[in-house]
């Protein structure tokens, strides 16, 4: 179980991973980060920047060096790391590293959601998203094999390439059996969009929710 930070924002761990290298003011962090593609690795809001960065500094993870000013912009602070923020950003990896957390997904909200729409309609849509996936995966695979850096700076991609290509080959599994009409229950499902009626053999299943609910 992830444990409470003082800055929990997943922002801050990419301000702390880019100021590791060097002392930056804000602006130049946002356009490292930007640079490395971490804004494509974990959900950031950019108009929180100057928000977290205050904040990093109030629990003594980052602290002021200095100013610099180009040409007629405003001061910039710039900022460094301290050994708190050191230690802060190493735990913080290693506990994400260690520990699965469940990700809601909007695929699985859509999958909860299936039975609004027709067999026929939810195997058309399927295969429209296999398609996608697979001209996706094909492409990203042909990216990948052509980076010309240590694979340390890579796992990240490799991870969301495996992860896809697993929600590939399930949603795959999935099409097949309603186009093929095995799909357990796909009777009761489509008798439920000809009469508009819940079958019963689901109704107290679908009033009182799962079992586990």
């Amino acid at each position: 179980m992830a444990k409470p930070r003082k800055v929990s924002n997943l922002l801050a761990l990419a301000i702390l991973g880019t100021l590791i290298q060097r002392p930056m003011h804000p602006y130049e962090m946002a356009s490292v980060i930007r640079a490395r593609g971490k804004d494509a690795d974990m959900p950031i809001k950019w108009g929180s920047l100057y928000t977290i960065v205050k904040n990093l500094e109030k629990h003594g993870f980052i602290e002021a060096t200095g100013s610099t000013r180009e040409g007629g912009r405003p001061e910039r602070t710039v900022y460094r790391i301290t050994t708190a923020g050191n230690e802060e950003l190493r735990d913080w990896v290693r506990e994400l590293l260690a520990t699965p957390e469940q990700e809601q997904s909007r695929f699985k909200a859509a999958l909860s959601m299936a039975g609004a729409l027709t067999p026929g309609e939810a195997v058309d849509l399927l295969r429209q998203r296999v398609d996608r996936l697979s001209a996706e995966l094909e492409a990203d695979r042909r990216t990948l094999a052509g980076q010309d850096v240590p694979r340390l700076f890579l796992i990240e991609d490799e991870y969301d390439l495996a992860i896809r290509a697993a929600d590939l080959t399930w949603t795959r599994t999935l099409l097949d059996e309603l186009a093929a009409g095995t799909f357990p229950g796909i009777d009761m499902w489509r008798q439920f969009h000809v009469t508009g009626e819940v079958p019963a053999e689901l109704r107290e299943l679908v009033e009182k929710g799962r079992p586990d609910d």
